[in-house]
């Protein structure tokens, strides 16, 4: 795939985002500032959107800021965090970040890679989802669908996704950065599944070498 079909692909895929793609789901459960889609994004490790988005609706009623967060009970926390998975891990790194924004950051959610990266149990994936959901900077964010599906359109040939953010940096202009992982991950949680993909009613099966149609 060139990368004039790639954008082309984009193009189709986010006039066509489901409004009931986990990722949708999410993006609409929670009032968005850049503290909560930073907490976001740290309960949403290793757990489907559609948990995420169910914790931080009843999370963020109770806690929206750093202050609030440290005022609840870990414990208390743990329960609330419990169907993302790992929660005691997960409620000890939200009130561990919480405090270091407290502390470090005039309890600010910082908008620079370098500060993100500076907080403990904040790592490059969560830096570039905060910065570009929070602040709207141009960055590519990388997860198992952003990996898997332009490689399986042959767009990239990468082993890692670390290696597939530093590929997709340098071939997909600037201006597609910010839309990339939404609509990607969209189509991947709901047309485009590791198993039994629906190429049936796939919008861009005439651009996919990999599909059973087109064989």
């Amino acid at each position: 795939m060139e990368i004039n079909q790639f954008l082309e692909v984009l193009e189709i895929l986010q006039t066509n985002i489901p409004e009931n793609s986990p990722s949708n789901i999410l993006k609409n459960s929670f009032k968005r500032k850049p503290y909560t889609i930073l907490m976001a994004t740290l309960l949403s490790l290793r757990t489907k959107d559609e948990n995420t988005a169910r914790v931080c609706k009843e999370l963020f009623i109770l806690a929206h800021t750093p202050q609030m967060m440290l005022k609840i009970p870990i414990e208390e926390l743990e329960i609330i965090v419990k169907p993302t998975g790992m929660y005691k891990k997960k409620a000890q790194i939200l009130q561990d970040v919480s405090q270091t924004l407290i502390d470090n950051f005039d309890s600010s959610v910082p908008n620079t890679k370098e500060e993100l990266l500076s907080i403990k149990g904040v790592g490059e994936k969560t830096a570039n989802i905060v910065l570009n959901n929070a602040f709207d900077i141009p960055t590519i964010a990388v997860d198992t669908h952003v990996h898997r599906l332009p490689n399986l359109w042959k767009f990239i040939d990468t082993k890692s996704e670390k290696e597939t953010t530093k590929v997709l940096c340098g071939k997909v202009p600037e201006e597609y950065w910010n839309r990339l992982n939404f609509t990607i991950v969209s189509f991947g949680q709901t047309i485009c599944l590791p198993r039994n993909p629906k190429c049936g009613v796939c919008p861009i099966v005439e651009y996919c070498s990999a599909s059973d149609l087109n064989k």
